[in-house]
């Protein structure tokens, strides 16, 4: 295992994380919030001077960097960062807790919008920023914001893959371009401008400036932290409506995008996952449509909320115009349905991705098949594109993983005594990476009456969701310490 070197990369890490800092401090000095920017200041310290450290330490490290060192490296990292992301909270008082500020700041960074916080519109606008900026840096992940910023070192060109595969969310990572970094830089460059022109539009609704930056935020992140206590159900129609719009746009695979930018049209159309992902969308949108065709006072107002409350769900975003926990049970299964499934492989979106699930459905007709036709040979097509084997195998363990992890997760948050619906639910809602679940972790509630204990099993379950499982599991394996 080579120490030094992750301990060099989460020492660089964490000095964009106190770059990332000073906008949340600048808003503070400008609103004259004395306690939030007194926190903010010993926070950019604290991590300097733990980076500085960090760094100092790891002089003269070694180049080599395996799998196992870049799946160590972005499970640490993202651990580290919220240990000390969270303390601007704490610090400042505004969570007095520091379980509940590093709950906050894990579904910050995990882009799930759980909350501990029934009053989100008493807390200091500084910290409010980071709150929700936390969700568009866990969006494309901040190793790959590294490598799309970083110099380049030749020598060390294996590490950047074993980086991007341990962060993006997918069964399978490749690269656009050849060269990894400029990979990264194409997916940061078309993460940024998504985003400000997700801003430009809000803007357009006269939403404030503030308003439009936090809510774009959480938008491409697909993250949900809202910055008012009815989340987004205060604003206008047309701003609910850009919001849906973009959530989906953001639950697309980026490589979808770049395809346009280079004109391979007919590769997205007949790109399959997106055809998944959207039917599943048109086809939850009417269904759900039909089941509420009397719970609104017109068909335009139900067409929006039952839109905007798919794409929520869907891209596990888990912002809300409505209370769907007073959904039918119908239109709630769909959405518990959406919840699990998410969306597209290698978008800022959560949940099992549509792009797994199409190989496990694939998969399942080919075993079928096999049972009917033992002696013929049938591999897996994607794109009609051959699937390794390898890929099959990897998914079907990533489905072990999650299922395994939810029913234990499950079985220990159960232990408050709190509903099935919002056990099950809050369990599902933190390892997709939504935010609200149903009944008492409903949209109109939140997760602060949980106990300790199951807002750390809760904690795990928003990491390992974010980073695809096994980054966060192999770290309680004492296997991946031994020397090889």
């Amino acid at each position: 295992m080579n120490y030094k070197m992750i301990g060099k990369f989460i020492g660089r890490i964490l000095l964009v994380e106190a770059v990332f800092l000073f906008p949340a401090l600048l808003i503070s000095l400008f609103h004259q919030e004395s306690e939030a920017v007194r926190a903010l200041l010993i926070t950019i310290m604290i991590i300097v001077a733990v980076a500085g450290g960090m760094i100092g330490i790891s002089r003269g490290s070694q180049k080599g960097f395996h799998a196992r060192e870049g799946l160590v490296c972005v499970g640490l990292s993202w651990i580290v960062m919220s240990i000390l992301g969270c303390l601007p909270f704490f610090l400042s008082g505004a969570i007095p807790n520091y379980m509940d500020a590093l709950f906050e700041i894990v579904s910050g960074f995990t882009t799930t919008g759980a909350s501990i916080l029934s009053d989100v519109e008493s807390i200091p606008k500084g910290l409010l920023y980071w709150r929700s900026f936390s969700h568009w840096v866990g969006g494309m992940g901040v190793l790959v914001f590294l490598l799309a910023v970083s110099s380049g070192d030749e020598r060390n060109k294996g590490f950047t893959m074993h980086l991007l595969r341990a962060e993006s969310p997918g069964p399978k990572v490749g690269k656009l371009v050849p060269r990894m970094k400029r990979t990264a830089e194409i997916l940061y460059l078309m993460y940024v401008l998504l985003t400000v022109l997700n801003v430009v539009f809000l803007l357009i609704g006269k939403l404030p400036l503030f308003d439009a930056l936090c809510t774009a935020f959480g938008t491409a992140g697909t993250g949900g932290f809202g910055i008012k206590n009815d989340s987004i159900a205060g604003y206008s129609p047309y701003i609910q409506n850009v919001c849906t719009v973009f959530m989906l746009l953001f639950g697309i695979n980026f490589s979808c995008y770049y395809l346009l930018l280079i004109r391979q049209f007919k590769s997205v159309l007949k790109d399959e996952e997106l055809r998944m992902y959207v039917g599943m969308v048109l086809g939850s949108i009417l269904l759900i449509t039909v089941n509420l065709k009397d719970y609104y006072a017109t068909l335009g107002e139900t067409l929006r909320h039952v839109a905007f409350q798919v794409a929520s769900i869907v891209t596990t975003t888990g912002f809300a115009t409505t209370d769907f926990d007073l959904w039918p049970g119908f239109s709630k299964a769909i959405l518990l349905c959406l919840m699990v499934v998410g969306a597209c492989a290698g978008s800022t979106g959560g949940g099992f991705k549509c792009g797994r699930a199409l190989l496990i459905l694939k998969g399942l007709h080919r075993s079928i098949h096999q049972i009917i036709h033992p002696g013929k040979v049938q591999v897996v097509r994607v794109n009609g594109r051959m699937i390794e084997e390898k890929v099959m195998e990897n998914t079907n363990a990533y489905l072990a993983a999650y299922v395994l992890l939810i029913v234990s997760s499950f079985l220990l948050v159960s232990l408050d005594g709190f509903s099935m619906e919002a056990n099950l639910s809050a369990v599902i809602s933190c390892v997709n990476n939504i935010g609200p679940g149903f009944a008492e972790v409903g949209p109109s509630c939140n997760f602060g009456a949980y106990s300790l204990f199951s807002k750390a099993v809760l904690i795990v379950d928003m990491l390992a969701g974010r980073l695809e499982l096994f980054p966060i599991l192999i770290l309680f394996s004492r296997t991946t310490w031994r020397h090889r």
